[in-house]
């Protein structure tokens, strides 16, 4: 009756941690679908490598959606064939998070040139589409930052008035060189910026990676229960 009682436990402990992994795929759907509308529609960041992350943000988000569910499903229905294929579909879910931690960590010095990149070809072509000049603008008046690297990608001694510590009508004209200013570059300011937020990204992904550790245990527990002939509910 004990064992009994306690694989009960340990079948409501897996649906339920079932449930929040359900909680935890559709906000990376969420995540990730912010992330790319973000490189799109703000940046405009047309590098693979960047355009890449949110997919997979999204992709890792749907596949955890519908582990969720066929866990929630083996779990109520207390089928030791679906419990066993949730708990190797999820240890490989682990995996895969853990080599992507891993290869985020060794390429992450590629984002200052993949920013790079993106910010100097908005400066490039600044003067000739409208939409490039508006995203310019508005990282340069959010994040206090003029240029791609600093203020000389502008040319001709002048800079955007959006460049300018308090932005008037042609304030950046030949103030290039002045402490009218920002001096410091938008890749700069916006690398600093993710790092900064990266701590949270990390916490994140260290809660959902204990709840999946955990929801591999009840998994292998209840499915052991199963196999032995007990009775869980």
């Amino acid at each position: 009756m004990a064992v009994e009682g306690g694989m009960k436990c340990v079948k409501f402990l897996l649906f339920f941690f079932n449930f929040i992994f359900w909680l935890c795929g559709l906000a990376l759907i969420v995540i990730g679908v912010l992330v790319q509308m973000s490189l799109q529609n703000t940046l405009r960041i047309t590098n693979a490598s960047a355009s890449g992350v949110p997919i997979v943000i999204i992709s890792v988000g749907v596949v955890i959606f519908f582990i969720a569910f066929f866990g929630c499903c083996g779990a109520w229905k207390e089928s030791a064939c679906m419990v066993t294929m949730f708990a190797i579909l999820l240890t490989l879910i682990i995996l895969v998070e853990v080599a992507a931690a891993i290869a985020g960590y060794i390429f992450k010095d590629k984002v200052r040139g993949i920013l790079t990149e993106s910010f100097r070809d908005l400066v490039k072509t600044y003067p000739d589409k409208p939409e490039n000049k508006k995203v310019m603008d508005d990282m340069q008046s959010e994040f206090h930052c003029c240029g791609a690297l600093n203020a000389s990608d502008w040319q001709n001694n002048s800079v955007p008035d959006s460049c300018c510590k308090n932005v008037t009508l042609d304030c950046g004209k030949n103030a290039q060189h002045t402490d009218k200013i920002y001096s410091t570059g938008c890749v700069v300011v916006l690398e600093n910026w993710i790092k900064k937020n990266l701590v949270i990204v990390i916490g994140v992904a260290l809660g959902i990676a204990f709840f999946e550790i955990l929801g591999v245990v009840f998994a292998c527990m209840l499915m052991k229960a199963i196999r032995s002939g007990y009775e869980v509910m």
